[in-house]
């Protein structure tokens, strides 16, 4: 019976709707906005984020690595010698694989590791990254990031001003072309639209930043469809 209730609070707890800090460009606390659960308070599903992981991992590999066969290893294709005979052993060219100087028997070629998805499982895996970074006071909701000139001076201010230190990611709905710019130069922030955020990159940075408008769009299109 003790347990049911455990189980039971820690589900109502998850179904609660988070809240967070809407603050300013300057860093002041502006709202306080209620998160949607669907997104911000599922459960987090450690292995579906491995899962999307190691997808885009794969999807970034080069793929170019190659070894060289019998076809393309330099040298004289002629036969050493005539087939019978000799007493020796029969030797089709000198630059078969078992001699020194020999083309590679099954060695690695060119190929293309990346591999899909199913889009329901990648959106399930950003539910559960962006509810771990929730979790983790690792997620940033800020007003606005205007960015007039196209300066990264301008950007690193800004970021300085939010508390903003180690690798950043910033999402926005459809970035300026200025705030591209600006964070193009910093080795430690990438700026992203909110339509191309993906778990990996939810995690793999010190602070994420969106702005309120692609916290909205994010809620919109990661809400589960209720079943009618």
């Amino acid at each position: 019976m003790a347990e049911k209730k455990g189980k039971a609070k820690k589900t109502a707890a998850r179904s609660a709707s988070p809240k967070v800090s809407v603050v300013s460009a300057s860093g002041e606390t502006v709202r306080e906005i209620q998160l949607s659960p669907a997104v911000f308070a599922g459960r987090v599903n450690g292995h579906l984020i491995y899962e999307a992981v190691k997808q885009h991992r794969a999807g970034g590999r080069r793929g170019t690595h190659m070894t060289k066969n019998r076809a393309l290893v330099s040298g004289s294709g002629r036969k050493p010698w005539r087939q019978k005979g000799t007493g020796r052993a029969r030797v089709g060219e000198a630059r078969n694989p078992l001699w020194r100087h020999g083309g590679t028997v099954f060695g690695p070629q060119p190929r293309d590791y990346s591999y899909s998805m199913p889009k329901k499982a990648r959106a399930a895996a950003l539910r559960s990254a962006l509810a771990q970074r929730l979790q983790d006071g690792a997620l940033m909701v800020v007003e606005g990031l205007d960015v007039d000139q196209p300066k990264t001076k301008l950007l690193r201010g800004l970021l300085d001003t939010l508390g903003v230190q180690g690798k950043a990611v910033i999402v926005d709905h459809e970035p300026a072309y200025t705030l591209v710019l600006s964070g193009r130069n910093l080795p430690d922030v990438k700026v992203v639209a909110d339509t191309h955020l993906t778990a990996y990159d939810a995690l793999d940075c010190a602070h994420l930043l969106l702005t309120q408008e692609a916290l909205e769009r994010l809620e919109e299109r990661l809400s589960p469809a209720e079943k009618g």
